[in-house]
């Protein structure tokens, strides 16, 4: 039985993972951090300073603001933790690097299974297609409440393509005040804002006379729920270090 910690319990994917645990006979919430201290099926601190619950991992969909003080408490009780919270500060981000080496972090940029993959394919893909003269462009779209601008995703298949090739690609946010043609070493991003759109990521590699698109769509948040409590099981009991979904996976 794997123990869990929920921070951001009350957000809408901590709610999501509550009722994923109830149909899991491997895990379980013992208790949730959120400041609104919702009612829950277990009991609710509205801070990490304030929750006394032992626990054998934490998953994190919270706010970036709240990261900070959560890898604190993670350390300080020696808690393997998976950071899903998106848009994190070069600080924050820092310090998630700093606390690894003393307990057990799993950061991803998207928990969904079938995003991994696609990281794994994008890669590969521009390793064959760039040498025979093919662009590359990532068009992100999700949902009018998201804020931040590119997704933590579309940039984690554009870094994915940029490793696997060296780092030889810059990227374009934002093509109108400039007027001339494209680079053969950009990467074109593009979020599109609207409705409820839950999360859809295309990866466009554009030849003369082909183009190949390969693409994940995400019909509901319950993709990434079941991808967090995968991350969970194995991260519980693992020793300090950063470990990423690959991990998981493999």
């Amino acid at each position: 039985m794997t123990n869990i910690i929920m921070h951001g319990c009350g957000g809408k994917m901590g709610r999501v993972i509550a009722e994923l645990v109830q149909n899991d006979a491997d895990c379980k919430i013992v208790a949730g951090i959120d400041p609104t201290t919702p009612a829950m099926d277990f009991p609710v601190f509205a801070s990490v300073q304030e929750c006394n619950v032992p626990a054998d991992v934490i998953i994190d969909f919270s706010t970036a603001t709240a990261v900070d003080a959560l890898l604190d408490f993670a350390k300080e009780k020696q808690i393997p933790v998976v950071v899903c919270t998106t848009a994190l500060s070069d600080a924050t981000q820092s310090k998630l690097e700093e606390t690894a080496k003393q307990v057990a972090v799993l950061k991803s940029a998207n928990m969904s299974i079938g995003i991994n993959l696609l990281l794994d394919l994008v890669a590969r893909a521009a390793q064959i297609l760039y040498d025979a003269n093919f662009d590359i462009e990532v068009v992100e779209k999700h949902h009018n409440q998201k804020i931040d601008a590119p997704s933590g995703t579309a940039m984690a298949l554009a870094d994915a393509i940029n490793a696997a090739m060296d780092e030889k690609f810059h990227y374009v946010y934002d093509r109108s005040q400039k007027r001339e043609k494209r680079e053969r070493t950009e990467i074109g991003m593009h979020a599109i804002r609207g409705g409820n759109i839950v999360g859809e990521h295309d990866v466009i590699f554009a030849g003369r006379d082909e183009v190949i698109t390969l693409s994940h769509h995400a019909s509901s948040r319950e993709v990434f729920a079941v991808g967090a409590l995968k991350a969970a099981k194995f991260l519980a009991g693992k020793s300090a270090g950063l470990y990423s979904m690959k991990e998981v996976l493999s």
